[in-house]
C-alpha cells in the first residue's frame, strides 16, 4: 500500500517531463523556421481578400501544405481546402484557419499594411486582415510543419482545413455543405484559435460557450413618399424605422432575463435622398447575439413583433422582416478542454494560460462541432504586455480590438505562441505531449 503513492507520483513526473520535452522541442521547431513563417505572414497580410474570393490566399496555402506532405483538396466550399497527412492507425484531428479578411481600410502603419481593394455587392472596396486570420493561418502552417516534423511522436492523422467566409458566419457550412465530413474522415477532435488583444504569449478559453449565437437583421419598412412640406399627404417610413429602432430595445431591458447575455444592434439605416423627399421605403439591417437557444428565441420573436408593431402604429403596410440564422455559439468540451489546459499550463505557465469569459462576438467553427466533433475553440494574445496592462489601467491609452483599422499584432511572439499552443493541443491527444485521460 505504501508504494501506490509512489507509484502515482512517478507517473506524475513521468508525464510532466513529457510535456516539457515535447514543449522545448515543439519551440525549437518553431523558432527555427519563424524566418520563413515571418514572410508568409507579411505576403499574407499584405493580400488579404474577402469572403469567397480567396483564390490567391487558398493557392498560397495549398502549396505550402503540398511542400510540407500533405494532401490537399482545394475548392472545396467555393474556396476552402482541405489537407490531410496521414501517419498510422490512431485519431483524426481537424485544426481549422480562416482565410478572410475585412472589407475595410487598414490604418496599422506597418510597412506592409494592406493596400488591397475588392468588389463587394458591385462596389469597390478596400480590404485588411484586422481581425488576425493572417496570423491564424501562418500560425496554421508552422503547427502543420512542426507537427511532420515531429511525426515519431504522435500517431493518427492531421485534418487541416483552410476555410474560406469566417467573417460573413457562412464558411462553415458551404464546406459541410460540399461533403466535408463525407468526402473526407469525420475528426475525432476538433481544434481552432482566435487572436485576441491580450498580451502576446497568453492563452485564454473556457468550457462551454465561448462565442455568441449570431443572427442578421433586415427589415424593409414601407411607406408612400410625398414632399417634406406635407407630410399629413405622406406615410413616413422614416419614422416607422426611428420607432422600431427605439422600441426594440424594450425586449432587451424589459423582457429579457438580465443575467443572460443578449445584444440587438442597428447598424445601418438606408432611405431617401435629399432633406425635402419623403421616401417610399427604409431598409433597416443589424444584428442579434445571444449565447442560450432560449435567448436567442426570444430577441428573434421580440424584434419581429416589434417591426411589425411599428408599422401597425403608423397605419402602415406590414413589413419585409427577414432574420437571417447566422452562426451558433461554440460550445467547447469540457473534457478536450480539462485534457488540453494541463499541457498548455506546463508549456507556458500557470500565469499565462487561464480561463476567459466567452467573447460577444460570434463564430461558425461551432458548426463542426454541432455534427458531434468534441471541440476547443482558444484565444492567443497579440499585444505588448506593458500597453495590454497600461490600457487596464483608468485613463490608460486603450488597445485597438479585432475590426479595429488600427488592429496591429506584433507578429513574432504572437505567431510562436499560437502555433507552439495548437501543435502541442493536437499532439496531446494523438499519444504525445501528455497522459490520456
Amino acid at each position: 500500500m505504501k508504494l501506490l503513492p509512489l507509484a502515482a507520483l512517478l507517473i506524475v513526473h513521468a508525464a510532466q517531463a513529457q510535456t516539457q520535452d515535447a514543449s522545448a522541442t515543439v519551440a525549437s521547431q518553431i523558432n527555427g523556421m519563424y524566418p520563413k513563417l515571418d514572410a508568409i505572414y507579411k505576403d499574407l497580410h499584405a493580400h488579404p481578400e474577402i469572403a469567397f474570393q480567396e483564390e490567391h490566399t487558398a493557392a498560397k496555402l495549398a502549396a505550402e501544405m503540398r511542400a510540407i506532405g500533405f494532401e490537399v483538396t482545394e475548392k472545396v466550399g467555393k474556396t476552402g481546402l482541405v489537407a490531410i497527412y496521414k501517419n498510422g492507425a490512431g485519431p483524426t484531428v481537424l485544426v481549422r484557419t480562416e482565410l478572410d479578411g475585412l472589407p475595410m481600410e487598414e490604418k496599422s502603419g506597418y510597412a506592409y499594411s494592406s493596400k488591397a481593394h475588392a468588389l463587394l455587392d458591385g462596389k469597390d472596396t478596400m480590404v485588411a486582415h484586422s481581425c488576425g486570420h493572417d496570423v491564424h493561418m501562418t500560425a496554421w502552417l508552422g503547427a502543420a510543419r512542426t507537427l511532420v516534423a515531429l511525426k515519431s511522436q504522435w500517431k493518427g492523422s492531421l485534418m487541416f482545413i483552410g476555410q474560406p467566409a469566417e467573417e460573413t458566419v457562412s464558411g462553415a457550412k458551404a464546406m459541410l455543405d460540399d461533403g466535408l465530413f463525407k468526402r473526407f474522415p469525420k475528426p475525432d477532435y476538433a481544434f481552432a484559435l482566435h487572436s485576441w488583444p491580450l498580451a502576446y504569449g497568453t492563452i485564454g478559453y473556457n468550457s462551454g460557450p465561448v462565442s455568441s449565437n449570431s443572427d442578421a437583421i433586415e427589415i424593409t419598412f414601407k411607406g408612400r413618399g410625398g414632399h417634406g412640406s406635407a407630410p399629413d399627404k405622406a406615410l413616413d417610413p422614416i419614422t416607422i424605422a426611428a420607432r422600431f429602432v427605439v422600441d426594440v430595445q424594450t425586449v432587451i431591458s424589459r423582457e429579457k432575463d438580465p443575467k443572460e447575455f443578449g445584444v440587438v444592434t442597428i447598424g445601418a439605416i438606408n432611405g431617401g435622398t435629399v432633406g425635402n423627399i419623403i421616401p417610399d421605403s427604409v431598409r433597416v439591417r443589424g444584428t442579434i447575439r445571444s449565447y442560450s437557444p432560449e435567448v436567442r428565441a426570444k430577441l428573434l420573436a421580440g424584434v419581429r413583433r416589434v417591426a411589425n408593431a411599428s408599422a401597425a402604429m403608423a397605419d402602415a403596410p406590414a413589413p419585409d422582416v427577414e432574420l437571417i440564422t447566422g452562426g451558433a455559439a461554440i460550445d467547447n468540451s469540457d473534457a478536450l478542454v480539462r485534457r488540453t489546459e494541463g499541457v498548455l499550463k506546463k508549456a507556458f505557465g500557470d500565469a499565462n494560460v487561464s480561463r476567459m469569459p466567452a467573447m460577444t462576438a460570434s463564430e461558425d467553427f461551432s458548426a463542426y462541432v454541432n455534427e458531434g466533433v468534441p471541440g476547443m475553440f482558444f484565444f492567443t494574445g497579440v499585444y505588448d504586455p506593458k500597453a495590454v496592462a497600461e490600457a487596464a489601467r483608468p485613463g490608460g491609452k486603450p488597445i485597438a480590438f479585432n475590426h479595429s483599422p488600427y488592429y496591429a499584432p506584433v507578429p513574432e511572439p504572437s505567431i510562436k505562441t499560437a502555433a507552439q499552443a495548437m501543435t502541442l493541443a493536437v499532439m496531446n491527444v494523438m499519444g504525445a505531449a501528455g497522459a490520456k485521460p
